[in-house]
């Protein structure tokens, strides 16, 4: 078995293989494993997420993929988020004692950035999200609704778009709401905030993300196989509709009983020969995908400027701050290395990102920064010792209205080539939740094609309280 892409989806799918019994040989261009959801170490020694992920309680396959390689106590999971806006209210989501769909009640009367108005149109919605059971019909038109045309038929008002359905949802999708589709969108409202009372719970690594996966060559090696970096692949070897062989670096060719393709959609379009990927509606749907951004801005400030875990910002650039000092429990560095007494590292993540994009690196810099101290008084009086930025063009693919429908299923018409990855037929938008169920749906596609079928996808998280009463998920 070869597994081409160390990211979640090849990750995922080279564990569940080598724990069925075949040998899997996982290939990474990279030195390290993870993909886009790794770090990486900068001169001085500080470690750095290309860009900060989280998980949610409602992820059930990702929890499940964790629990497998070792990862889980690495997950630090939190009850209450914190929301700031630039008047200096704070308002709070968390679960109080009442059963699901209630137990946000508590917390959504008492938030400060929303005025009534606000509360009365979400509520609203949040209604027609619930006795739709998740799916209101409106939802399946032909070619889909945005998010916004959902939000608009619902009379949500400007407070309640920018300050409650914008901020999750951009931050969740990484995408703005008119290039939503409205059914990704509701997801995440019926699965996180709605149907039960755990599914918003946010889980944030403790280590940087590459410790994550540690577990992961380790199980496999351990299982026969093996994990070879800086190992890209340069061609495909495709003959009578079969893939018999992949080629890399000086001509050297690699073969397999199957193989499973865990890279970027652009990546993998590129690879198929053309008369290949141009013979097969699939293989040429692929080119509708379309790539949203991520933005990253670290900050290292000489003192503490935050004692929360995380913040989300409203009605400004940056959407949310991550106190990687605190999460991860390591010091802040300065320039030259050495650790700073009672400094702080902060990351803050602006997803969707598209007007940073051409801007310069100091020019975000100082943007992030003017909104940060905005927020936070405590940094007004800090020194920043050091920044960096780093933007990913294509984090994730856009889950515009209809997207669903390029989307490929793992098992392709060229025998013995398997995909994987958040693009492709999973059900989920572009998360690390997606990204596993690909894996795992990948490898049950080989062990079904091979006569020996095997299930590892997870059931999403069931209702509770209220809400199974008369909701079946």
């Amino acid at each position: 078995m070869i597994v081409i892409g160390g990211g979640l989806a090849g990750l995922a799918a080279g564990v569940a293989l080598a724990e069925s019994g075949w040998r899997v040989r996982l290939f990474e261009q990279r030195p390290f494993l993870g993909g886009r959801a790794t770090s990486y170490v900068l001169p001085d020694g500080e470690h750095v997420d290309n860009c900060q992920h989280v998980t949610l309680g409602c992820c059930t396959n990702l929890d499940d993929f964790y629990r497998r390689v070792g990862s889980a106590d690495k997950i630090k999971f939190f009850d209450r988020l914190v929301f700031l806006d630039p008047q200096g209210r704070r308002g709070e989501m968390q679960a109080g004692m009442l059963p699901a769909p209630f137990h946000m009640i508590g917390s959504f009367a008492k938030f400060a950035p929303l005025a009534l108005k606000d509360k009365v149109s979400i509520a609203r919605a949040m209604l027609a999200i619930l006795w739709a059971g998740g799916h209101p019909s409106e939802v399946d038109e032909p070619g889909g609704i945005s998010m916004f045309e959902w939000l608009r038929r619902q009379r949500q008002t400007k407070g309640a778009i920018e300050r409650f359905w914008r901020i999750v949802l951009v931050s969740a999708l990484d995408e703005e709401l008119d290039k939503t589709d409205a059914c990704f969108g509701i997801d995440v409202f019926w699965k996180a905030f709605l149907s039960n009372h755990t599914g918003y719970r946010m889980g944030v690594p403790a280590v940087p993300l590459a410790e994550l996966y540690d577990g992961c060559k380790t199980f496999m090696e351990g299982k026969g196989g093996e994990v070879q970096y800086r190992s890209p692949v340069r061609s495909l070897r495709i003959e009578n509709s079969a893939i018999n062989g992949v080629k890399f670096d000086n001509e050297r060719e690699e073969s397999a009983d199957a193989y499973i393709f865990a890279v970027p959609h652009t990546a993998f379009a590129e690879l198929l020969p053309p008369a290949t990927r141009d013979s097969d509606m699939v293989f040429r749907n692929l080119q509708n995908l379309k790539d949203a951004p991520i933005t990253g801005v670290h900050f290292w400030f000489d003192r503490e400027v935050t004692s929360e875990p995380f913040i989300t910002l409203l009605d400004t650039t940056t959407q949310w701050v991550f106190n990687k000092t605190a999460l991860n429990a390591r010091p802040a560095t300065s320039e030259n290395g050495k650790n700073v007494t009672n400094g702080q590292y902060l990351q803050l993540v602006i997803s969707a990102s598209y007007s940073l994009l051409q801007k310069p690196r100091q020019e975000i810099i100082d943007l992030c920064l003017r909104e940060l101290r905005q927020a936070l008084p405590a940094a007004r009086d800090a020194n920043l010792v050091k920044a960096t930025v780093i933007k990913e063009t294509a984090a994730t693919f856009s889950p515009e209205p209809g997207v669903d429908r390029w989307r490929p299923k793992q098992e392709t018409s060229i025998r013995k080539l398997f995909l994987a990855g958040d693009w492709t037929a999973t059900g989920w938008p572009a998360t690390m939740e997606g990204a596993v169920r690909s894996g795992y749906l990948a490898a049950e596609a080989v062990l079904r094609v091979a006569g020996a079928p095997k299930k590892f996808l997870k059931r999403d998280l069931g209702a509770d309280g209220l809400v199974s009463l008369w909701v079946r998920v």
